[in-house]
């Protein structure tokens, strides 16, 4: 119960602010549209493998509705913040595992994006350009799971580049960085298999493609439900390394300026 209220009031808080993300979804949806927009000027003289012009399109429009899920994650969950104000302190003195704290309370976040954010921008490129959706649930539901694991990931990699900063003044460069691999190595921009194939090993062995890459493929058919073992697998060993950062932040804690 401790758990679900703190994800429901995470979810709670955002709601006070629905009039300014409204802004961030028109925004977000132009990126988008440009994004497609070029691949259809490239469509016109190229096939584009087995995307064509129009699963190009779906490709696009689902990658970036979901970097709500899997890509604009609390920077390190609010660790940072917590560090410069001393309130990791008290964090890691509550009843409550810190990584399980802050996983809850990020969820609630994740929940609030996908409902206000990724749903309302997929559902106006569905509009805009008469994109179809899943014929089988099987396929959806599949699609889902690999997004969930997604945000799973997301909320992982950001945990432990929260902590590092217990032992740095400035970890934002590793948030910004990790955001630029994102869009380098998860397929936000181009599918991975068009990568160089030096780059594509780079993206594989990492769990990126899992963040963007494999839950966009699962929607649009070209994926079963195997490769979602990657991501079981992902989230097992990042659940590991976190309660490992963990265990090291409890024997060092260090309050900037006390």
């Amino acid at each position: 119960m401790l758990y679900f209220s703190l994800a429901s009031k995470a979810y709670a808080r955002n709601l006070q602010y629905r009039g300014a993300h409204m802004l961030h979804n028109v925004a977000s949806a132009l990126f988008g549209y440009l994004y497609a927009c070029i691949w259809i000027g490239i469509g016109q003289d190229r096939p584009l493998g087995e995307y064509g012009v129009h699963g190009m399109i779906g490709y696009i429009a689902f990658t970036q509705a979901s970097l709500w899920i899997s890509g604009f994650t609390t920077n390190g969950l609010g660790i940072p913040q917590s560090v410069r104000t001393g309130q990791i302190s008290l964090d890691l003195m509550r009843p409550v595992h810190l990584f399980v704290h802050l996983m809850c309370r990020e969820w609630g976040q994740i929940a609030y994006q996908f409902v206000y954010k990724s749903v309302p921008i997929y559902l106006l490129y569905v509009l805009v350009f008469s994109l179809s959706l899943p014929q089988q649930v099987t396929t959806l539901l599949l699609a889902l799971a690999g997004l969930a694991a997604a945000a799973y990931l997301s909320i992982c990699m950001n945990y432990i580049i929260g902590a590092t900063a217990l032992w740095t003044t400035e970890s934002s460069w590793l948030y910004w960085m990790n955001h630029a691999l994102i869009n380098l190595l998860a397929g936000f921009f181009i599918p991975v298999e068009w990568l160089p194939r030096w780059l594509q090993t780079v993206s594989w062995i990492s769990p990126y493609p899992y963040l963007l890459y494999v839950p966009t493929r699962i929607y649009l058919g070209f994926e079963d439900a195997s490769r979602l073992l990657g991501s079981l697998i992902w989230c097992v060993l990042m659940t590991l390394a976190c309660l490992g950062v963990t265990a090291v932040v409890r024997r060092k804690v260090e309050v900037q300026g006390g």
